[in-house]
């Protein structure tokens, strides 16, 4: 059965002003659904064929890899985000405390989250993770890159491919990531919590 492109979890003006409904329209609609048909046809009558998404991006290398690694990550990136209405704001609980332990507080974190994702260069992206130890990190991976194929659990996301930001915020890569922070669903990385 082929991989589907999955509904955004929101309507696509949702997370108008910060990211509009034509940047989801790209993201979404043209580049993840072109990633997820180049997967299913590689993946067309191989051991792969029925296997879900995140059972492809542990398997595969090369082009599969590349394809079905990204359009991965684009999902988790959409399930990261929550509409401008409801998103932002502090997390609280487990996830709280986590980053007290490990950044002292959220402005520090995002402050060095925000530092990774400007120094990157080139596409990628930039994670939350939580280390097999317990403690919270700060990843950067290049392309399409994820944490899911390591031991670290992938928490929250940040696409730094073009298509993420440039019909909204052109080259200013600060503007973008002004903007995700308002998106932020806590309450989804919470839930990610080992």
């Amino acid at each position: 059965m082929p991989l589907e492109l999955p509904a955004l979890p929101y309507d696509r003006t949702a997370l108008e002003p910060h990211l509009s409904g034509e940047t989801l329209d790209q993201h979404h609609g043209h580049h993840q659904r072109a990633l997820l048909e180049r997967t299913n046809a590689l993946i067309a009558g191989t051991d792969l064929d029925d296997a879900p998404l995140e059972a492809i991006v542990r398997k595969a290398q090369g082009e599969l890899f590349d394809c079905a690694a990204q359009a991965w990550n684009n999902a988790f990136y959409w399930h990261s985000l929550r509409p401008s209405a409801a998103g932002g704001g502090a997390p609280s609980g487990a996830l709280a405390e986590a980053i007290t332990q490990q950044f002292g507080d959220v402005a520090t974190l995002r402050s060095r989250f925000n530092t990774v994702a400007l120094r990157h260069f080139g596409a990628g992206w930039v994670w939350v993770v939580q280390r097999p130890d317990g403690r919270l990190g700060i990843a950067a991976t290049a392309n399409a890159a994820t944490p899911l194929t390591g031991e670290d659990t992938p928490l929250l996301a940040v696409s730094l491919w073009e298509h993420a930001s440039y019909l909204d915020y052109r080259d200013n890569r600060q503007r973008y990531l002004d903007a995700f922070w308002q998106l932020v669903s806590w309450d989804s990385v919470a839930a990610r919590l080992r």
